[in-house]
């Protein structure tokens, strides 16, 4: 049965008054649940509905900019509109105010409702909401993930609707230098993110992106904090389209300090974003530190997923001041879209929604993502024209962020496809005295590999899913002529599906075993020399990363360590899939994985994250509560 969020709300009252706190919060889960299955879609409302109680909301402070530089109201507009054509602070004015400053999130005037203590408005092209309630302001819809976020106390946007009272203020605003620890997005008015990428011994790119602002913007960059030597030259921002800068003819193993500089279109000055830094490639005999994560799933907002808690992971991780960050797939879901309305615009919205996040560390550590299934990037889904999930979703990773190509620093597919070019999906890179391969059996597979989108049938046997030979060769060749003293390999999951690491390696392609125990490789991959895991064995693989289980957990195979990752924004904190590994030190969710590299050894550590108010003893967030050495 459909149940509609008018009709949850009012089961929600009347359950609250008779069931124990258990019982109602395991209720309301299921009904939520319901609620999202019905509508096919996790973070997009078909209709509209009403807003939860403000107590269940999150807070993001930096979803509306309350700077007076952000945007200013027009008088004319604002009576037009129906406000009251004065500057004082109330829904009427603040709502119009919003509209003038974000049309993207609130497009086209509309009138004000109420619901229970809420005054708001519901946009119905965007489908987001925008309310308020005993004088603080509430967002909820696909601006926010789907989750009611409070965003500040209506007091706090004065200066946004009296930008003159406020000038000093906005001045001052304006001259301030962003956190490098702090999230990318809505600084000195600006509303966007910066992402590095495709770092090599000599160059780096960044990629800028504002989802509703056009500006002018630059690099200013040098070897020391401060003191910029080098600038690039100024080129156009467009709402809606990411703009690369590449940086070259950098120095080999060499830290640089950047700045971002940006003038929005209603500005005359450009503003700096504040200093981060970034490093080329360490040469051998260096030692350095990477982070990486597992399944992110911002759309399974509440129940695996936290705005806040995902923002403080990736928070803590860019403290640790990694070279790089990588993803280990499950971070842009789109196989939650309804597949009867789903279009290019909503696939790329799934990978727009990331920005914000991983601008967080992306701007001091480039990010190298990891293709999952739950992306659907995969050639089962290909039909031979431009309009097919596949396509979209492909198209939306390489624009929004920058991955390597085969080049001279870089080795990875060259396989061109139709309406994509080159997918970009699996690569590999020296760094200090260590070689990454990043590897993918979603888009190499001529059947859907696990869940298939729109939910029909999965294949019926696994001989049939393959890293495909053209893959399979490039790793073998890759590993066999590397030099590097540790090899990591990375991918979403042994085989793409299934659950468990070294528990599951002995079987199909990977391991050369069916469910049987019949070794049944040979007649099934004639062309082949090794099974996947004998190929890592025999390379000196130090260790394969996995996610897709939602757990940490080490394990260790003829030689080979098995990493699998756990989830970062988990606010439950759940032991997902422990049953499925039968050996291993396992933990729950939620954190990331440190890694440190140096020229003699590997250390691999577990930082668990938690929200501020579920710390307490035992429970720290930002401590290492694992961790193993490599030799």
């Amino acid at each position: 049965m459909a149940v509609s969020f008018k009709m949850l709300i009012a089961l929600m009252s009347k359950l609250k008054k008779k069931a124990s706190g258990f019982i109602f919060s395991m209720v309301l889960i299921s009904l939520i649940l319901n609620l999202m299955s019905c509508g096919a879609n996790d973070n997009l409302v078909a209709s509209p509905m009403h807003l939860p109680d403000p107590t269940v909301a999150v807070i993001n402070d930096r979803i509306l900019s309350r700077n007076a530089t952000s945007a200013t109201i027009l008088r004319a507009q604002v009576q037009a509109n129906g406000g009251d054509g004065t500057n004082a602070v109330n829904a009427s004015n603040l709502f119009d105010w919003a509209e003038s400053a974000y049309p993207s999130f609130f497009p086209q005037h509309q009138t004000n409702q109420t619901f229970q203590a809420y005054t708001f408005r519901y946009y119905p092209s965007t489908q987001n909401y925008l309310g308020l309630s005993s004088n603080n302001v509430y967002v909820m819809g696909p601006i926010s993930a789907g989750v009611l976020t409070w965003v500040g106390a209506l007091s706090d946007f004065n200066c946004a609707l009296n930008p003159s009272s406020c000038a000093n203020k906005a001045n001052s605003a304006v001259s301030s230098s962003m956190s490098t620890s702090g999230a990318s997005a809505l600084n000195n008015g600006f509303d966007g993110n910066l992402i590095l990428g495709i770092p090599t011994n000599t160059s780096i790119t960044a990629s800028v992106f504002s989802p509703d602002q056009n500006a002018s913007i630059y690099l200013t960059y040098g070897l020391k904090s401060a003191q910029p030597t080098l600038q690039t030259p100024v080129v156009q921002l467009v709402a809606g389209q990411p703009t690369n800068i590449a940086l070259s003819n950098l120095l080999p193993d060499t830290a640089y300090f950047y700045q971002l500089n940006v003038q929005l279109s209603n500005s005359k000055n450009f503003v700096s974003m504040g200093e981060y830094s970034f490093h080329t490639a360490r040469s051998p005999g260096s030692s350095f530190v990477f982070a990486i994560q597992g399944d992110s799933h911002p759309e399974r907002f509440k129940t695996q997923f936290d705005a806040n808690l995902y923002s403080r992971t990736l928070t803590t991780a860019s403290n640790d001041h990694p070279d790089f960050y990588m993803t280990s797939g499950d971070d842009f879901s789109v196989d939650t879209l309804d597949p009867n309305t789903i279009n290019q615009s909503a696939v790329a919205a799934r990978y727009t929604l990331q920005r914000p996040y991983l601008g967080i560390i992306g701007a001091s550590a480039p990010v190298f993502l990891t293709n999952g299934n739950h992306e659907q990037a995969a050639r089962y889904l290909l039909d031979g024209t431009a309009n097919n999930v596949a396509v979209w979703a492909q198209n939306a990773r390489n624009t929004y962020y920058v991955q390597p190509s085969t080049d001279s620093f870089y080795s990875g597919n060259t396989e061109q496809i139709p309406f994509i070019g080159l997918l970009k999906n699996y690569f590999s890179w020296t760094w200090g005295d260590a070689l990454f391969c990043v590897i993918d059996p979603y888009w190499e597979s001529p059947v859907p590999v696990d869940n298939v989108f729109a939910g029909s049938a999965k294949r019926s046997n696994m001989w049939d899913v393959s890293h495909g030979a053209q893959q399979y060769q490039w790793l073998k060749s890759t590993l066999e002529n590397s030099k590097a003293k540790f090899k990591f390999v990375f991918a979403h999951h042994v085989m793409g599906t299934g659950r468990g690491g070294i528990d599951i390696a002995n079987l199909w392609e990977w391991g050369g075993y069916d469910n049987s125990n019949a070794y049944l490789f040979t007649q099934n991959r004639p062309d082949w020399v090794y099974p996947i895991h004998h190929l890592l064995v025999k390379n000196n693989v130090s260790i394969f990363f996995q996610g897709h289980d939602h757990i940490w957990v080490h394990q260790k195979l003829d030689g080979v360590t098995y990493q699998t990752l756990p989830e970062p924004a988990d606010p439950f904190y759940a032991l997902y899939n422990s049953d499925a590994y039968l050996t291993g030190e396992r933990f729950p969710n939620s954190g990331y994985t440190r890694v440190s590299v140096s020229p003699t050894q590997v250390k691999v550590e577990y930082v668990r994250t938690y929200l501020q108010a579920d710390e307490g003893p035992g429970k720290v967030s930002g401590q290492s509560v694992f961790s193993y050495t490599i030799p």
